[in-house]
Parts: structure tokens; sequence; C-alpha cells
């Protein structure tokens, strides 16, 4: 499945996330609610007992811990960024 931030299944808030995932320099202000609704709606989410969040799209599977505020940090754009692009829902 090859998807761009213009994929029709996303609603304007879900490609600025994307984009904001994908912008550089890194931005430091991404909301972790922001980012949970781009993952639920491009795959499935699931969170476990402990806390942290099953991610999965397409073959990409991955374990989230949520930010103790409500921005997420450099590592988890770093880890979403691969993990999208890997997916296919990369900015060209």
């Amino acid at each position: 499945m090859s998807s761009s931030p213009e994929s029709p299944h996303l609603d304007n808030r879900h490609r600025n996330t994307l984009r904001q995932i994908f912008q550089h320099p890194t931005s430091h202000n991404i909301e972790w609610h922001a980012v949970m609704s781009l993952l639920e709606a491009v795959g499935t989410v699931a969170v476990h007992h402990d806390g942290k969040v099953a991610v999965t799209i397409g073959s990409q599977a991955e374990f989230l811990e949520p930010p103790v505020g409500k921005d997420i940090d450099a590592q988890m754009v770093i880890d979403l960024r691969r993990m999208l692009a890997d997916a296919g829902y990369g900015v060209l």
C-alpha cells in the first residue's frame, strides 16, 4: 500500500499530524492525542493494561509508551517516522 499525506481516508488533522512528524527540523510540539488519532486512522491501536500502546500499520508493529506530558519526544518522532515510512506513509 502506498499512501501519501493526501490519502483520501486521512482528514486534514491527520495530514497535518503526518506532516509534523516528517518535518525537518523535528517539531517539538506534536500532541500525543493527535498522534493517537492518526495511528487509529491508518492502523490498529490497542492500549494494554501496563499503559503501553500496541500499534500495527500494515506489517509494521510497535509498542509505544505514552508521554508524561501532552507532547511526544524527539525519539518517538523518529520511531514514528520509521514506522510510517515503512508502511508507505511518507511525505514525498
